[in-house]
């Protein structure tokens, strides 16, 4: 996946890169910077880190990996919040995303894991933080295809706007409703059904057993009215948008080669959560959404509150997927995209 949110120790990331929140002297540190040290043997990795110091703020040097899963340790010094002035803090904390992705890309990596650069003992609010990390992170995916994590260790170290999540909290609360009762909801419209079907049954039971020739409808009628298959609707749809596939695989979160074997339409089936992301990359009204995850053979249900979510930002056209999955990961709900 071109980017992803997860709760996971950095140190064990099985990545091309991980990206250390270093000082400027590139001295073993505390938190992410002392985790990484003590896991990639931090007398060796001390002594490459010696020969590169000292660093700039927003720039990014790279070392072997040592006894790290990930071949390579990408090392960047963030802004210590109140520092500089909120602009230059910006554009720092901004240049160390993009200073450590143009080193990966210089060495080959395929992939690369970040923490929350600035987010700890910096003290840069981590609410902001998160939003200057996705803005860049965005910005370099337009350019380039190299898959992203921004690996968190636990849960206290994400926030985000709490206008939104209130937003969305009320969205929950009016429109989702416990598996339990749509079961019960559907047990009594099958029984109403059935009763239904009964009753028509017994008044037509001294009527025509078979239905006139003109009446009943002809091979050549059903197959015209067979739904188009999910990859011609998708093709027109990125038509009618006047979009590119470049700008609908990226803008979905979806790696480009998965996104090639969804549209060539030879019998490839997207997931749910991949056929979600492309209506939301092409701004498909909820009435869109709904027929194109049909053709995939899925429906959007109040019982599932990762449905409820997605909606709410349909609903309110909000088609920003990174905006989209931190509520997803703050609700503990699978992310779009791959």
């Amino acid at each position: 996946m071109p980017f992803n949110i997860i709760r996971q120790d950095i140190t064990k990331m099985k990545v091309d890169a991980v990206v250390n929140a270093a000082n400027t002297r590139l001295k073993m540190g505390g938190g992410v910077c002392g985790a990484i040290f003590r896991a990639a043997g931090a007398e060796a990795l001390q002594a490459a880190c010696d020969k590169l110091a000292p660093i700039e703020t927003g720039k990014a040097v790279i070392t072997p990996g040592f006894d790290l899963p990930a071949r390579f340790i990408i090392h960047t010094a963030g802004p210590i919040y109140n520092m500089q002035t909120a602009k230059e803090s910006e554009r720092l904390l901004c240049s160390s995303y993009m200073e450590s992705l143009r080193v990966a890309i210089e060495n080959r990596c395929e992939s690369i894991a970040f923490p929350l650069i600035s987010g700890g003992i910096y003290g840069y609010p981590k609410d902001r933080a998160l939003q200057i990390a996705t803005s860049a992170i965005r910005d370099f995916l337009k350019e380039q295809d190299i898959d992203i994590y921004l690996v968190l260790f636990d849960k206290s170290a994400f926030v985000i706007g709490r206008e939104l999540l209130g937003d969305v909290k009320s969205y929950i609360d009016e429109h989702y409703v416990e598996r339990h009762e749509v079961i019960r909801e559907r047990f009594l419209g099958a029984e109403s059904r059935t009763m239904s079907k009964a009753k028509a049954s017994i008044d037509g039971c001294f009527g025509p057993m078979y239905e006139s020739a003109d009446a009943a409808a002809t091979l050549d009628d059903v197959i015209g009215n067979l739904d188009e298959p999910f990859s011609d609707m998708l093709l027109r749809l990125i038509d009618s948008k006047g979009m590119t596939d470049v700008e609908v695989y990226k803008r979905a979160n979806l790696d480009r080669r998965l996104f090639s074997k969804i549209r060539s339409g030879k019998g490839y089936m997207p997931g749910k959560r991949t056929a979600i992301a492309i209506a939301v990359a092409l701004e498909l009204s909820l009435e869109e959404t709904e027929a194109l995850l049909k053709r995939a053979g899925y429906a959007l249900s109040h019982a599932v509150k990762f449905d409820v979510i997605v909606e709410y930002f349909i609903i309110n056209g909000k088609y920003d997927i990174f905006q989209i999955n931190e509520v997803l990961f703050e609700y503990d709900q699978p992310l779009l995209g791959n």
